[in-house]
C-alpha cells in the first residue's frame, strides 16, 4: 500500500478539458508549497542549471524548447526519488540592459552622461527591481519547475565576489592579460562586443579598384610602375601600411620588399609577401590597412609591425581622426566614415580625391546601345557585420583590452571530451567543437559600459596595472605614494556567467550545497551557444574547481518556421510561444517540442501539431472521466495488481514495455523518442484497445488494474505534460499529501506475460484488419460480417472462442466459424498465422466496387507517374522553391501508398 495516498475515491471532472483553468493554480501550489525541491537529504542528487536568460529577456519559441527539455529531464528525476535542483537565474546583460534603461531616459530626454556612473547603475538596479522579472513569469507558464527559492542573479553580492576573485586569480596566474588587438567595436554603443553580439548582412555595395604607384621608379616584371589594389572599404585606405602579394606570384616577385606610395596620404611603405593575397583574386594585390581589418591585423603582424605601431584612423564614434604618423589630410578629419544624413563621408571622399588624382580604375559596362559607361566601382553585395543592438556596421577597431589566454584554458576541455570525461550529444557536435577549440583567439572580456561587473584593476599615473578584489589591496601593491585610477570597462556577461554551474551553489565558498550538487549532472543547451557559454563553462570550471562542470553536454537545434526559414522579425515568421501557450496550453507545446526534438535536427514549427496533441490531452482527459464514470478511481498501490484476465494482464505487460522503453530513451537523451513512447502508449494501447476492451466487463479486478494502469500513464505522461496530469491525479483520488509532482516513479514489479500479450495481441490485429478492408472497400463500419477460418491456429481457436463477444463489439465479426468459406466474392483478413475469409455476396455491388478502386488506381497511378518525373528532373530539384520540391515529394509518397492500398483492396475481391 502506498503511504499517505489516501482513499481511491475520485472527483468528478468537468466535461471539457481548458488548460487555462488548471495551469496557474497548479504552478501556484507547486510554488508555495516548494515541491521543485522537496526537502530530501539523503537522496541522490541531480543537478541541472537553466542558461540564464537576460534580464530584459522575453519568452521566445528558442526558450520554449531549451526550458522544456530541462524541465521534462528534472521532473523525471524528480520523480525518480532523486534530490533534483534546477538552479534558475537571470544574467544582468551588460549591454541589453544599459540600452533598455537608456532609452527610457531619452523618452524623457534625459541622457545616462547626465548622471554619475553610481547614480546611473542605481537607476539600473530600479528597472531591474520594478521590470526586470519578466521572463522568470513567463517560464513558470511553461511550467518549469525551477527552485524558485534560490534563483541567483549575475550581479548578486556573492557572485558579484566570485567573478571578481575569478579575475584576480586568473590574473595572478597569468592568464588574464591586457593588450591591444583589433576588437569588434560598436560605433553606436562606442563598445567592443563579441562575435555572437554581430550579424551579418548581405548589403548592396561598391568593389572599387585603385593604382598605388610604386616608389623610386620601381616597375614590375611586365614594365608597370604601379600596383593595382581592389576594396570593399575604400575610406580605410587613410591607414593603410603595406600592400601584400602572394610569395609564389612570378608578377610581384621583383618588387616585394620595394616601397609603395598611398597618394592620398603620400605615405611611403612596402610590398609584402603573404599568403593570405589570392593571386587569382582580382590583380592579386591586397592593401593592408592592420588597424581595421581582423585578416590584415594578422598580415601586418607576420609583416613584422607590432599592434602598438598600427596606425588607427578612427575615434569610438566612427569619425575620422588623425594618424600616429600625422599624415591624413585635415579635410578628412572629423568625417564620419560613411555617408549620413545626406553629408558625405570619408568613404565618398575618399573616392573623388583619388578619381581626381587618376588612381581610380572605372568599372565599364555597356548600355543597350552596346557604348561603354563608366562607373566608379563595381556592384558587389557584400557580406556586413552589425551591431546586433547598435544595428550599425561594426568597425574593426585597435584598442587596449583586457584578454583571457583561452588557448591554455581550452586544453583541459579538449582532453576531457577526447578522453569521455565529457560526453558532447549528440557525438556529431565534437568535430565542430575541436575545430574551434584548438584554434581558439584570446578572449576579449572587457566592455565599455557603466552596467556590470567593474574591473578590479587600478593604474598609477604611467599607466601600470594593479588588480586586486579592493582598491585598498591594489594600494598596496602600488605602494602608499601612489595615486591610484580604477578602470572604467566592465566584464563582459559571459565571463561572469561562465562561472553559473558552480558560483550559484556557493562557490568560492566551500558550501554543503557545492559539495552535493557540483559537478552538475547534465547541461542543455543549444548549440549556437556553444562556445560563447558552454566550452567557457568547461574552461572556467576545470581551471577553478578542478573538475568538468558536468559529464554531459546535449545540444538542440533551433526551433525554425514551417518552411524551414530560420525564425526572425524582419521576416515576420516569429512564432510567439505564449500565444500558442493561450490558445492550445502549456502542456501542448511542450509535448510539441520535446516529440518533435530529434538529435542533431532542426524543429520546425507546425501550429498543427501543437493543436494535435491539444487534442491528445482532450482524449485522456475524456478517457479518465469514462473511468470514473465506471467506477475506476486511484490505484492504492506501486506494484501492479493481481490479474488473472488476459486483458489484464496485457495492459500491465504493456507499462511494464513502456515504462523501460521510455527510460532507456531518457538515458539516451532521446527526448522524441520518450515523447512518442508514452504518447502511443496513451492513444492506442490505452484509450483505443484497453478501453474498447474492457467495455462491459468491470468486475473489481479489472477496475482495479484499469486504475492502476492510469495512474502508470499519468506518472510516466507528467515530465512532458504536467498540468493535466496533476489535475487528473488529483481527480482521481483523495491523495493531497501525495502529489504528482513528487510521486514515485513506476515499479510495476511484474513481468510481461508472453501468452496474454500474444491473445490481446491477435485480438488486435484481427479488428485492425478488418476494419482497414471495410474502409478500402466502403463498407459500413458498423456493418455485421460472417468470418470463415478453415484452419484456425490453437492461439487463434482459443481467442475466438474466449472473446466472441468483444470480437462481434470491436470488429463486428458474428459468427466467426471455423470451416471451410462458401464460394463466391468474399474478402481476406488475418490476424497472426489465421487467414479469415469474409463473404462479401450481398454486402457490396463487386463489380461496382472493382470498377471504383481501378478508376482511382489509375489516377494514382498517372498522377505518380507525373510526379517521379519532375522530381528526376534536376532543373525542377535544384531550380524549384524548397516548398514546392518537399510537397511534390509528399505528393508522391501519398500516391504510391495509394497504388499500394487499392491493389491490396482489388486483391481482397480476388
Amino acid at each position: 500500500m502506498r503511504t499517505g495516498i489516501g482513499t481511491s475515491m475520485s472527483t468528478e471532472l468537468s466535461k471539457t478539458f481548458d488548460p487555462a483553468d488548471i495551469e496557474q493554480r497548479w504552478y501556484a501550489h507547486w510554488e508555495e508549497n516548494g515541491l521543485f525541491r522537496p526537502e530530501r537529504p539523503d537522496a541522490e542528487p541531480f543537478t541541472i542549471v537553466n542558461p540564464p536568460p537576460n534580464v530584459t529577456g522575453s519568452l521566445h519559441i528558442g526558450h520554449a524548447l531549451d526550458n522544456t527539455l530541462q524541465d521534462v529531464v528534472i521532473r523525471y528525476e524528480r520523480l525518480r526519488g532523486k534530490d533534483a535542483l534546477w538552479v534558475v537565474g537571470t544574467d544582468h546583460a551588460g549591454i541589453a540592459t544599459q540600452m533598455v534603461v537608456e532609452r527610457q531616459m531619452e523618452a524623457r530626454q534625459d541622457k545616462r552622461t547626465n548622471y554619475s556612473r553610481e547614480d546611473f547603475v542605481g537607476k539600473v538596479w530600479e528597472w531591474k527591481e520594478e521590470s526586470g522579472g519578466t521572463i522568470t513569469r513567463q517560464l513558470r507558464r511553461l511550467g518549469c519547475s525551477m527552485d524558485w527559492s534560490r534563483e541567483q542573479f549575475t550581479m548578486d553580492e556573492h557572485f558579484s565576489n566570485a567573478v571578481l576573485k575569478t579575475f584576480v586569480d586568473l590574473y595572478n596566474d597569468g592568464l588574464i592579460y591586457r593588450d591591444k588587438r583589433l576588437v569588434n567595436w560598436d560605433v553606436k554603443l562606442k563598445t567592443a562586443i563579441s562575435d555572437l553580439e554581430v550579424e551579418t548582412v548581405d548589403v548592396k555595395g561598391g568593389f572599387w579598384h585603385f593604382r598605388y604607384p610604386l616608389a623610386d621608379g620601381v616597375t614590375t616584371s611586365e614594365g608597370k610602375d604601379y600596383l593595382v589594389v581592389a576594396t570593399t572599404r575604400p575610406e580605410t585606405m587613410l591607414a593603410d601600411m603595406a600592400v601584400a602579394v602572394h610569395p609564389d606570384d612570378e608578377r610581384y616577385k621583383s618588387v616585394v620588399g620595394k616601397d609603395i606610395l598611398q597618394p592620398i596620404t603620400g605615405r611611403r611603405f612596402k610590398v609584402v609577401a603573404d599568403e593570405h593575397a589570392d593571386p587569382e583574386l582580382g590583380s592579386g594585390c591586397v592593401k593592408i590597412t592592420p588597424g581595421h581589418d581582423f585578416n590584415d591585423f594578422d598580415v601586418g603582424k607576420r609583416a613584422g609591425f607590432a599592434p602598438a605601431e598600427m596606425l588607427n584612423m578612427l575615434d569610438a564614434e566612427g569619425n575620422v581622426c588623425q594618424t600616429a604618423d600625422g599624415l591624413v589630410p585635415d579635410e578628412f578629419l572629423g568625417l564620419h566614415r560613411f555617408k549620413r544624413d545626406g553629408v558625405d563621408g570619408a568613404r565618398e571622399l575618399v573616392v573623388a580625391r583619388m578619381k581626381e588624382l587618376g588612381f581610380l580604375i572605372p568599372h565599364i559596362t555597356k548600355d543597350k546601345e552596346g557604348n561603354e559607361v563608366e562607373h566608379d566601382a563595381e556592384p558587389r553585395t557584400i557580406a556586413t557585420p552589425f551591431g546586433d543592438r547598435g544595428g550599425v556596421v561594426i568597425e574593426p577597431w585597435l584598442t587596449d583590452q583586457w584578454y583571457v589566454d583561452a588557448e591554455t584554458l581550452a586544453k583541459a576541455p579538449i582532453e576531457a571530451v577526447k578522453d569521455g570525461t565529457i560526453e558532447i550529444v549528440p557525438k556529431s557536435w565534437e568535430k565542430t567543437f575541436f575545430n574551434w577549440m584548438e584554434n581558439i583567439q584570446p578572449w576579449c572580456v572587457s566592455r565599455q559600459l557603466w552596467w556590470g561587473h567593474r574591473i578590479p584593476a587600478w593604474y598609477d599615473a604611467d599607466g601600470n596595472p594593479y588588480v586586486a578584489m579592493t582598491e585598498e589591496e591594489a594600494q598596496a601593491k602600488a605602494g602608499e605614494g601612489a595615486a591610484l585610477t580604477r578602470d572604467d570597462d566592465v566584464l563582459d556577461t559571459w565571463f561572469s556567467s561562465a562561472l553559473w554551474p558552480f558560483a550559484t551553489l556557493g562557490w568560492p565558498d566551500k558550501t554543503d550545497l557545492l559539495h552535493k550538487h557540483y559537478p552538475n549532472d547534465l547541461l542543455i543547451s543549444g548549440f549556437d551557444i556553444l562556445f560563447f557559454w558552454d566550452a567557457r563553462m568547461m574552461m572556467q570550471g576545470m581551471h577553478l574547481t578542478g573538475k568538468a562542470p558536468w559529464p554531459r553536454l546535449y545540444l538542440h537545434g533551433l526551433v525554425r518556421a514551417a518552411d524551414g526559414a530560420k525564425m526572425s522579425k524582419s521576416k515576420g515568421n516569429v512564432v510567439d510561444p505564449l500565444g500558442l501557450i493561450d490558445q492550445y496550453g502549456a502542456d501542448a507545446l511542450r509535448f510539441f517540442m520535446s516529440a518533435m526534438e530529434s538529435q542533431g535536427r532542426d524543429i520546425k514549427m507546425d501550429e498543427r501539431r501543437v493543436e494535435g496533441y491539444r487534442n491528445f490531452a482532450t482524449k485522456l482527459w475524456n478517457a479518465t472521466r469514462f473511468c470514473q464514470s465506471n467506477g475506476i478511481g486511484a490505484s492504492t498501490s506501486i506494484a501492479a495488481p493481481a490479474a488473472t484476465q488476459a486483458v489484464n494482464k496485457w495492459i500491465i505487460g504493456e507499462v511494464v514495455e513502456t515504462k523501460h522503453a521510455l527510460e532507456q530513451a531518457m538515458a539516451d537523451l532521446r527526448f522524441d523518442a520518450a515523447a512518442n513512447t508514452i504518447y502511443h502508449f496513451v492513444w492506442d494501447r490505452f484509450c483505443d484497445w484497453y478501453i474498447e476492451l474492457i467495455k462491459g466487463n468491470f468486475d473489481e479486478e479489472t477496475r482495479a488494474v484499469a486504475g492502476w494502469a492510469l495512474d502508470q500513464i499519468l506518472v510516466m505522461l507528467h515530465p512532458f505534460m504536467p498540468f493535466i496530469t496533476e489535475e487528473l491525479w488529483s481527480k482521481q483520488g483523495d491523495r493531497p499529501a501525495y502529489p504528482l509532482i513528487t510521486a514515485k516513479w513506476p515499479d510495476p514489479q511484474a513481468e510481461v506475460d508472453a501468452g496474454a500479450k500474444a491473445e490481446i495481441d491477435w485480438l488486435i490485429a484481427l479488428t485492425s484488419a478488418v476494419r482497414t478492408a471495410k474502409n478500402e472497400l466502403g463498407i459500413a463500419p458498423g456493418a455485421k460480417l460472417e468470418a470463415y477460418c478453415p484452419a484456425p491456429s490453437a492461439l487463434g481457436r482459443k481467442v475466438v472462442e474466449e472473446n466472441a463477444a468483444a470480437i462481434e463489439r470491436l470488429a463486428r465479426l458474428t459468427p466467426v466459424r471455423f470451416e471451410e468459406a462458401p464460394g463466391g466474392a468474399a474478402m481476406q483478413v488475418a490476424a497472426g498465422d489465421d487467414a479469415f475469409i469474409v463473404p462479401l455476396e450481398g454486402v457490396i455491388d463487386i463489380e461496382a466496387e472493382k470498377a471504383r478502386l481501378s478508376k482511382a488506381m489509375e489516377a494514382s497511378t498517372k498522377e505518380a507517374k507525373s510526379l517521379d518525373g519532375r522530381l528526376n528532373n534536376a532543373n525542377f530539384v535544384e531550380r524549384a522553391k524548397p516548398e514546392a520540391v518537399e510537397k511534390a515529394r509528399a505528393d508522391f509518397a501519398h500516391h504510391t501508398a495509394e497504388i499500394e492500398r487499392l491493389k491490396a483492396a482489388l486483391a481482397r475481391l480476388g
